[in-house]
This record gives C-alpha cells, sequence and structure tokens, in this order.
C-alpha cells in the first residue's frame, strides 16, 4: 500500500515523530477510497458546507468536488470529517497528529541547519515563520493568495479558495501549508466522547494571520464538512 505521502522527521531521539510534509490530497484520499471502498459523511449527505453570513449547504461539494467541480490531484481534501481523517491516517500507516505534535512541527524548527531565515531551535509565531508572507490566507497573505486559488468559479463572499498543496513557500521544519490553506483536524483529547467538539489548527483560506498563530484553535463538531477544513496525518512518537 503506498498512500503518496512524504514524511518529514520532527526532532531526535525520544518522542520525535513524522509528519505529512502536505495535507492530504485528493489523489492520495482518492487511493484510499477506492482501496476502502469508503464513502465520506458529505457524500452521503449531498455535499458539504461553507460559511456565509450563516451556515449554507453546497449541494455536490465534496472531497473530489471542493468548490462543485472535479478537482485536482494535488488540492488539499477538504469536507472530511473528524473520523474520516482519522480512518485515512490509520489507513495510510499513521495517525492524526496530536495537538502538542501539530504544534511542535508548525512553530519550533528543529533541523539542526535549516536553510535561512529559519534558525534551528527557534520558536516561531506563525507557522511561516515572522511573518505570513506567502501563505494562502485572508488579506494579509500578499496578493499572491488570490492568483493561487483554486475555487474553480465558486462564488464565495469570503475569501479566495485553496491553494494547490506544495505551492506556497516552506514553513518551519521544511513543511507546506501548516499555516492558512486548510483548518487541520487534531486527535485531542483522548478519551473524548464521540460527538465531542474537536480542535483544528492552522487557519485557512478563509481567515487571516491571527488564526494562523499558535495561541488560536478552533473547534467542530466532529462530523462537520466545509470546504475550508482538512487534515495531515503523522506516525511514529
Amino acid at each position: 500500500m503506498d498512500s503518496g505521502i512524504t514524511w518529514v522527521r520532527i526532532g531526535t531521539g525520544p518522542g520525535s515523530f513524522e509528519m505529512a510534509r502536505t495535507e492530504t490530497t485528493v489523489g492520495q484520499f482518492r487511493r484510499f477510497v477506492q482501496a476502502t471502498g469508503t464513502r465520506t459523511h458529505a457524500e452521503e449527505r449531498g455535499g458539504g458546507q461553507v460559511y456565509e453570513r450563516g451556515w449554507a449547504e453546497r449541494p455536490g461539494w465534496t472531497w473530489a468536488r471542493p468548490f462543485g467541480r472535479p478537482a485536482a490531484d494535488n488540492e488539499p481534501a477538504v469536507h472530511i470529517t473528524f473520523p474520516e481523517a482519522q480512518a485515512f491516517c490509520r489507513w495510510a500507516g499513521g495517525v492524526l497528529p496530536t495537538d502538542a505534535q501539530w504544534t511542535r512541527a508548525a512553530y519550533l524548527e528543529q533541523r539542526s541547519a535549516p536553510p535561512a531565515p529559519f534558525q534551528a531551535g527557534r520558536r516561531y509565531p506563525l507557522p511561516t515563520g515572522d511573518n505570513a508572507a506567502g501563505a494562502q490566507c485572508l488579506n494579509d497573505c500578499g496578493r499572491e493568495a488570490r492568483q493561487r486559488a483554486q475555487r474553480q468559479g465558486a462564488r464565495l463572499v469570503r475569501g479566495h479558495g485553496h491553494a494547490l498543496v506544495g505551492s506556497t513557500p516552506a514553513g518551519v521544519n521544511g513543511l507546506f501549508e501548516m499555516g492558512g490553506n486548510a483548518w487541520e483536524w487534531v486527535d485531542d483529547p483522548a478519551g473524548a466522547a464521540p460527538d465531542a467538539e474537536r480542535r483544528m489548527r492552522g487557519g485557512s483560506w478563509w481567515y487571516g494571520t491571527a488564526q494562523m498563530r499558535e495561541e488560536y484553535a478552533q473547534f467542530k463538531a466532529p462530523d462537520t464538512t466545509v470546504v475550508y477544513i482538512g487534515f495531515r496525518c503523522a506516525r511514529g512518537g
């Protein structure tokens, strides 16, 4: 089984682990669907959602058609519920990262000799480093966000849409799109009730820099299927 994930080692020695270099892609999720026969909650209910002056249903919007039209294989897989993200990561030989793993990978540079401008051992305010330039987010990430957007003609009240994974500059620890692009489910707390709201990290194209910071997290019901919520996997640790 080849999930197509590229893994990046985070740290050395006890407590180290690997994180997917990018958010889970449409192409990777398609392999999982083909191997397991999974039909997602968004597909079962006829589509996903977006928040535009209130929650709005979007018929036909699914992981394969995030804005209602077929997606490229290297777009992030969105409209994915928390249990579906867990299932994919298990199938891929990993798990959803814990909140502690996610934040460690996103903000603390652990490469021994990272390329400039990153510095070994430094904790950054954003997954992109000192500022959000180049990220796929709302308003304060630069004009390129509109140019990279893969909204496929969908009309949105707010934001531009997500970018192809790996299309923005690499951030802390060489990871892509840990800030902006899509919210990412994290697997905390252990032992939570199945219907308990679950934590997400990283902000998305729908939000600005403030939501990319370590002190900010968002919570949603585990069966939420929204156009700006995706995930990535971890393993080991």
